[in-house]
């Protein structure tokens, strides 16, 4: 192991160690609470992160939109739950409105500006503060939220915790499942060596006579229902706003610069070292807590500048 590289790791390790063997001794009913809070926090957005990675990290795609297709999914899905009183097709509707809203960026803007990243950033940008606009102007500036099904409402007993939220527990159950599938998806399957194919060399995967286009329409649209779907858990959760989807889409771009852009374990831990930051700044330095975040990013940055799982491009 190269001496930056072992440096890299005291610098992340050796602080959560010292916080963990403090909190512990100081007050354990509060710190192991934190760390369940930013273990949710940290599903969260994952998810999030997760359509990011598929998106950015994979398909070289800059998309600064993915914030708007969470809220997207957010509010639509919010529609379908209050006409039909499942939670259930509110997932479901905000997975698929993002990933149809997707699929029409990625004809519309992306297919015609491959390789031309500054142009991309300026398009997304220009098209998140559109939709952020529109969704304002017919949502209005009203918070929402979501009612969780009955059987994860409430709390859970848990050692020396007592009472837990059973449904943050449940997206955190959600964001291993998510994360198990993409990851099998895109080392064990046909379609995922297509997918890594086609960002490799994509006319000798057109030669061999796939379409390589359909296969990055489907990437683009797994990754935008993502966000969408990620918009409805958050909702739930949490609670939708005008405003979320800037945070969410910062949120997403700090996990993947840390953990590595194209790896799904890399955003995995890049989520989990920003969740667990900010609920532990928040918990024991209210006012310095949005500090640790780039602490985690410039410490990144500065010795594992592809992140910890990044791979060169």
């Amino acid at each position: 192991m190269k001496r930056s590289e072992l440096a890299f790791w005291w610098l992340l390790v050796l602080p959560l160690v010292l916080l963990s063997l403090w909190g512990l001794y100081e007050d354990a009913t509060l710190f192991l609470k934190t760390t369940l809070n930013g273990l949710t926090l940290a599903a969260l957005y994952f998810i999030v992160a997760s359509g990011f990675t598929l998106v950015f990290g994979l398909m070289r795609n800059v998309n600064l939109a993915h914030g708007s297709l969470f809220l997207i999914g957010a509010y639509i899905g919010w529609i379908a739950g209050e006409y039909t009183g499942s939670w259930l097709l509110a997932v479901l509707a905000g997975f698929i409105s993002a990933a149809i809203i997707g699929v029409l960026i990625q004809i519309i803007v992306f297919r015609r500006m491959q390789g031309e990243d500054l142009r991309q950033t300026l398009v997304t940008i220009g098209l998140s503060i559109v939709l952020a606009d529109l969704m304002l102007w017919y949502f209005g500036g009203e918070i929402y939220t979501f009612d969780p099904p009955a059987w994860i409402y409430g709390t859970t007993s848990l050692p020396i915790i007592e009472k837990f939220p059973t449904y943050r527990l449940i997206v955190l159950c959600i964001s291993i499942v998510i994360g198990l599938g993409l990851w099998t998806v895109l080392t064990r399957t046909r379609i995922g060596m297509m997918i890594r194919a086609g960002v490799d060399d994509r006319g000798m995967l057109s030669a061999s006579g796939v379409n390589v286009q359909r296969i990055f329409a489907l990437t683009f649209a797994l990754g935008a229902g993502l966000a969408g779907l990620a918009g409805v858990v958050g909702g739930t959760a949490l609670s939708i706003s005008p405003g979320e989807d800037t945070r969410y889409l910062l949120a997403s771009l700090v996990v993947v610069i840390v953990g590595g852009m194209g790896s799904v374990p890399g955003a995995a831990i890049g989520a989990l070292l920003i969740g667990l930051a900010e609920q532990f700044g928040q918990a024991y330095a209210p006012t310095y807590s949005v500090v640790f975040t780039f602490v985690i990013m410039i410490i990144a940055l500065a010795f594992r500048p592809r992140g910890v799982l990044g791979k060169a491009i």
